[in-house]
């Protein structure tokens, strides 16, 4: 791995029919889970939560969030570039919406075999985690909005 890495906090949020929100930013060809990167100051769960405030004007308490792991993978958007990190999942009720440099949100279907506008750490290492954890029946937190 280069010493280019990004340390990120994302999100596995869930509707009731099991889809995974996925967001696109502006500018950018490729779908990642929403989140962003950790500021120094920051723990993973403090820049996750800041990050779904700024993009979805969504308030979530760290409770409501359980750790799916930590994952490192290719940079989606940033040649030579390698993104490592802290994958968080819960259920979402509610509506979302776009708002800062996000241009675009849709849902996807977690057993969906189309994955070719997926980012590479979402592709690779998430979707295959989440889908075991969501086979173990560890889901129990909801999210309300």
């Amino acid at each position: 791995m280069t010493s280019n890495v990004l340390k990120i906090a994302t999100a596995c949020l869930l509707d009731e029919t099991g889809r995974i929100l996925i967001v696109r930013k502006r500018g950018t060809r490729m779908f990642m889970l929403p989140g962003g990167k950790i500021e120094a100051e920051e723990t993973p769960l403090q820049a996750l939560r800041r990050e779904l405030r700024e993009e979805l004007n969504l308030g979530i308490d760290a409770s409501q969030l359980r750790s799916l792991g930590h994952f490192q993978a290719r940079a989606a958007n940033e040649p030579d570039h390698w993104v490592q990190a802290d994958v968080f999942f819960a259920h979402l009720k509610g509506k979302v919406r776009a708002q800062a440099e996000i241009e675009v949100l849709d849902w996807f279907e977690v057993q969906a075999q189309h994955q070719e506008h997926l980012a590479p750490l979402l592709r690779e290492q998430v979707l295959p985690a989440l889908i075991q954890r969501l086979a173990e029946k560890d889901t129990e937190n909801t999210i309300r909005c």
